[in-house]
């Protein structure tokens, strides 16, 4: 459900000059990189992180066909890609850098899933200065309630990681603007 609507922000954004980041998790494909920790709680999920995954390839390993952004959802040319080991994104990539050297200091969050690499990757940028929106009808969880209590935790005490709101706005206000400098 959250396919339709992100490809109509992401064809907005772009039309207004807007960059797009992209990110993906992934293990090395050896391993070497997942911590017995991650495996564990991994475990506990019942989707194992390197083990075999309904789509017969192992779930969360770098270059596995399971671990591709979706076709509908296709990075363009020049949008980068941050390959990331843990559930944040700023966290041993060089999303920072990017972020920097592009001069962004407002972040739209999408993607799946709400409750952890959304949320864990927001609540970074949020303690980083990063002022952060999250786009509802965009975002997923494996399980509705988690989806909306990660919401929940977006906006209290006055929106302490930053703000929530959903796709029809946010292209009524892009379609509205004659640059991409909000």
């Amino acid at each position: 459900a959250v396919i339709k609507p992100l490809q109509r922000v992401l064809e907005v954004m772009r039309l207004k000059g807007f960059p797009v980041i992209h990110t993906r998790q992934g293990v090395r494909s050896d391993l070497s990189d997942l911590s017995e920790t991650q495996r564990l709680k991994s475990r506990c999920s019942g989707a194992e992180i390197g083990q075999p995954g309904p789509n017969g390839s192992r779930n969360l390993v770098r270059g596995e066909p399971g671990w591709q952004i979706i076709p509908e959802l296709t990075p363009r040319n020049g949008e980068p890609i941050i390959d990331k080991a843990q559930t944040g994104a700023f966290y041993g990539t060089d999303l920072g850098l990017i972020l920097l050297a592009r001069g962004i200091r407002n972040l739209i969050f999408t993607g799946i899933t709400t409750d952890v690499c959304v949320h864990s990757t927001m609540r970074q940028a949020s303690d980083r200065g990063y002022d952060c929106l999250l786009l509802e009808d965009c975002c997923a969880a494996t399980d509705l309630e988690n989806h909306k209590a990660a919401v929940k935790m977006i906006t209290m005490e006055g929106g302490i990681f930053g703000a929530v709101s959903d796709s029809q706005l946010l292209i009524e206000l892009l379609e509205s603007c004659q640059t991409s400098k909000l």
